[in-house]
C-alpha cells in the first residue's frame, strides 16, 4: 500500500476533471488525478463527437434524397459498415488528442484506479492505495441509465455508450426518451434509412418550453411517429423487442433507451465524507463556487447534474480547480447565461431564463420561421422562436427550433449576457437575405409591447423575405 498525499485530488478525468486538475496545478497546488481507464471525455468517445459524426452523415443522406424539390435528382444508398467506420475512425482521432493530453500531465500525476471516501479528506483506491488531500474535487461524471424494465432485454438495447459500435445499420429502432440525445440520434438514424419510433412518458421534447415543444413535435413527426405520454413495456422477441402501451404493440430489431444519464456517485460511499445530500444522494452545493456545504469538497461537471454539458463542466472545472487549490479562500465565480442546444433538424435551443406563463414581469415576442425568406430559399421552413423580455426591453431569455438554431441560439445568449434590449438588438447589422433576419419580428414584438419601438423599426421593411414571406421586390 502506497500513501499518497496532495493539496488537491481530482476523482475522474472527463472534461470536468481534466479542468479542475490543470487550474487547481496552475495555483501551485501539488494534484493527484483518479480515474479507472483515462479513456478520454464523455465528449470525443460517446458524446458530442460522435454523435455529430452520425448526424453530419445523416444530413448528407438527406439532402441529397430530398434534393428532388431544387431539380436535383439522385440516387441514394447508404452503406451502414461504412458510416460507422468514418464515425469511429474520427471519434477515435478526438478521443486520441484527449489521452495525449492526459499523457502529458507531469509524472505521478495520474492514478488508474477508483475512489471512495473513506474519511474525510481521505481517499481509498481499489488498489490499496490511499490518497490523503487537502481538497478534492468530484469530477465522475454521469453515466446512462437502464430502466429496470429493459433489463429483460438488454441484449438488444443500445444507449449513448454502445451505439456507435454497430457494425450495420438495424432495420428498425425504437427509442426511448425524447430528450436531446434520443431525439438527435432518433432522427439521424430515420434519415440513414432505419425504421424509428420514440417513446418518452413525458409531455415535451428536448426540455423545451411546451409552444416550442409543439412545433418542434409538428416538425419531426412529420418524419417518424413520436409518442409522448408513453411509457412502453418491453418483451423479448424472436425479431428482437416488442413495445406494447394501451391499444399498440410494435417489433423493433433494436431499443436505444436515452432515458437520462444520472450522475456516477454510488461507488463514492459519499456518507464517510461527512456532506450533506440531497434527495438524489448529490451533494449540496453552491452553483457559484461549486462547494459542497462548508468542506473542502467540490463537485463539478455531470457528477452534480446541474447543467450536463461540455461548456459548463469545463467552466465548472475551472471554478472547482482554483478553488480547491486556495481553500479555505474560496471565491464566487460569474456564471455564463444557461444555453443549450440539440442538434436535431431544425435545431433546439433554450437561452437564459424562461419565465412562468403568468409572469407579468415579462413580455414575449414570437418569430415564425415558417414564413421565413431564406428558410424557404433553402427548403427548410419551420419552426418557432419565443423571445421573452423584462417590461423595459431588456432580453432575459429564448426558446427556438429553426433552421441555423445553433447560431441563432449564440447570438441571442450573447445578446442576453451583455444586457441589451430589444430596441439596441434591432440597431445591429442583419444582413440580407439571412436567418438572422428572422430575430427581427419577435425583437419588434417586444418593441411594440414595451413601447420602445422607434421610427425605423418598422414592419413594413420593403427586402423580400426579411423577417417574413416575400413581397413582391
Amino acid at each position: 500500500m502506497t500513501r499518497h498525499v496532495a493539496d488537491v485530488a481530482v476523482i475522474g478525468a472527463g472534461t470536468a476533471g481534466l479542468a479542475a486538475e490543470r487550474h487547481a496545478r496552475g495555483q501551485g497546488a501539488q494534484t493527484r488525478l483518479i480515474d479507472p481507464a483515462f479513456a478520454g471525455t464523455t465528449c470525443a468517445t460517446v458524446g458530442c463527437m460522435p454523435s455529430k459524426l452520425l448526424i453530419a452523415a445523416a444530413d448528407a443522406a438527406h439532402g441529397a434524397a430530398d434534393a428532388d424539390r431544387f431539380g436535383i435528382h439522385a440516387k441514394v444508398q447508404v452503406n451502414g459498415p461504412e458510416v460507422f467506420d468514418r464515425v469511429r475512425r474520427m471519434r477515435d482521432d478526438f478521443a486520441r488528442g484527449v489521452r495525449q493530453s492526459i499523457a502529458d500531465l507531469p509524472d505521478g500525476t495520474c492514478l488508474k484506479a477508483r475512489a471512495r471516501f473513506d474519511a474525510p479528506g481521505i481517499l481509498a483506491l481499489d488498489t490499496g492505495d490511499i490518497i490523503e488531500a487537502r481538497a478534492i474535487v468530484i469530477a465522475t461524471g454521469a453515466a446512462p441509465n437502464l430502466p429496470g424494465p429493459y433489463r429483460a432485454v438488454s441484449d438488444r438495447v443500445l444507449t449513448n455508450r454502445t451505439i456507435f459500435e454497430l457494425d450495420e445499420l438495424p432495420n428498425s429502432l425504437g427509442v426511448i426518451g425524447a430528450g436531446p440525445l434520443g431525439l438527435e440520434l432518433a432522427q439521424a438514424m430515420h434519415r440513414l434509412g432505419v425504421e424509428v419510433e420514440v417513446f418518452d412518458s413525458g409531455e415535451s421534447l428536448a426540455g423545451l418550453p411546451p409552444e416550442t415543444s409543439r412545433a418542434l413535435y409538428a416538425t419531426l413527426s412529420d418524419s417518424f411517429p413520436i409518442h409522448l405520454n408513453c411509457k412502453p413495456d418491453p418483451a423479448p422477441h424472436p425479431d428482437g423487442v416488442e413495445l406494447s402501451w394501451p391499444g399498440h404493440t410494435a417489433r423493433f430489431e433494436r431499443i436505444l433507451v436515452a432515458a437520462g444519464r444520472p450522475p456516477s456517485l454510488d461507488a463514492l460511499e459519499l456518507e464517510n465524507a461527512d456532506l450533506d445530500l440531497d434527495d438524489h444522494g448529490t451533494p449540496i452545493f453552491d452553483p457559484r463556487t461549486l462547494q459542497c456545504g462548508d468542506a473542502p469538497v467540490f463537485i463539478a461537471g455531470d457528477a452534480n447534474h446541474d447543467r450536463p454539458l461540455l461548456h459548463e463542466a469545463s467552466d465548472e472545472g475551472t471554478i472547482a480547480g482554483s478553488n480547491a487549490a486556495t481553500w479555505p479562500d474560496v471565491a464566487q465565480s460569474p456564471r455564463k447565461i444557461p444555453l443549450s442546444i440539440s442538434f436535431t433538424r431544425p435545431e433546439a435551443a433554450t437561452i437564459g431564463t424562461i419565465p412562468d406563463p403568468d409572469d407579468d414581469s415579462h413580455v414575449t415576442g414570437t418569430a415564425d420561421y415558417a414564413d421565413q425568406g431564406r428558410a424557404k430559399v433553402i427548403g427548410q421552413a419551420h419552426g418557432l422562436l419565443r423571445l421573452h423580455a423584462t417590461t423595459d426591453g431588456q432580453l432575459t431569455g429564448a426558446s427556438l427550433c429553426a433552421p441555423g438554431g445553433e447560431h441563432l441560439a449564440h447570438m441571442l445568449a450573447w445578446a442576453i449576457q451583455c444586457g441589451l434590449t430589444a430596441p439596441e438588438v434591432l440597431d445591429l447589422p442583419f444582413y440580407h437575405p439571412t436567418l438572422a433576419e428572422g430575430l427581427q419580428p419577435a425583437l419588434r414584438d417586444i418593441c411594440r409591447q414595451t413601447e420602445r419601438t422607434k421610427p425605423w423599426h418598422r414592419d413594413d421593411d420593403p427586402r423580400p423575405g426579411s423577417d417574413g414571406g416575400a413581397p413582391d421586390a
